[in-house]
């Protein structure tokens, strides 16, 4: 490995570990973490590149921010970086877990911790309307009358119809494939 890619892996593994270490509520909070520091700092891809590996991360099995942080760090710097990347990720969650467990008592009892988590909720919240209307930006600008349905039409079978999310994605998934199927027929016939 050339020096500057060493150095690009240091990069990654210490800038994943700080978003794995002050980031919390979920996969989706680390986009914009991400956004700030690969996209707008370092210029290493696009944002509509991150929605995609976004994307991509939710439908693969396993966490959200460790499959981000892969597909991000495989970008940037093929396998290496992924290597780099899920290292910096993982540990903070593994060590702020097991300081948890270790005084889960003292946690669980205490009013400040309460406060605290509660008022992460609402920043949390914030978060993820950034990142839906980042989303729905992205998808206004395809054009698409099928993809503009889409979400109010997830929106609602999620919480009007209390439909399992496995069963929308299926759903989006098929809808999506047959789009893209018939975009094909129309462009070769």
């Amino acid at each position: 490995m050339s020096g500057e890619k060493i150095k690009t892996c240091l990069w990654l593994f210490w800038i994943n570990l700080f978003i794995g270490a002050f980031t919390f509520g979920g996969g989706y909070i680390v986009v914009p973490m991400i956004s700030k520091y690969y996209v707008r700092k370092k210029h290493l891809f696009s944002k509509e590149e991150l929605l995609s590996m976004a994307a991509i991360a939710q439908s693969t099995p396993g966490a959200i921010a460790v499959n981000l942080s892969a597909l991000a760090g495989h970008r940037t710097a093929g396998l290496p970086g992924v290597l780099a990347s899920c290292l910096g990720a993982v540990i903070p969650p593994l060590v702020i877990l097991s300081a948890v467990a270790s005084w889960y008592e003292a946690f669980s009892s205490s009013t400040a911790v309460e406060a605290v988590l509660r008022g992460m909720q609402a920043g949390v919240a914030a978060l993820i309307v950034d990142i839906v209307v980042d989303m729905w930006r992205m998808i206004l600008r395809k054009k698409s009358a099928l993809l503009h349905a889409m979400v109010p039409g997830a929106f609602v079978a999620s919480f009007v119809f209390h439909l399992h999310i496995a069963v929308i994605l299926a759903v989006c998934c098929i809808l999506s494939l047959w789009h893209v199927r018939i975009k094909q027929e129309r462009r070769s016939g």
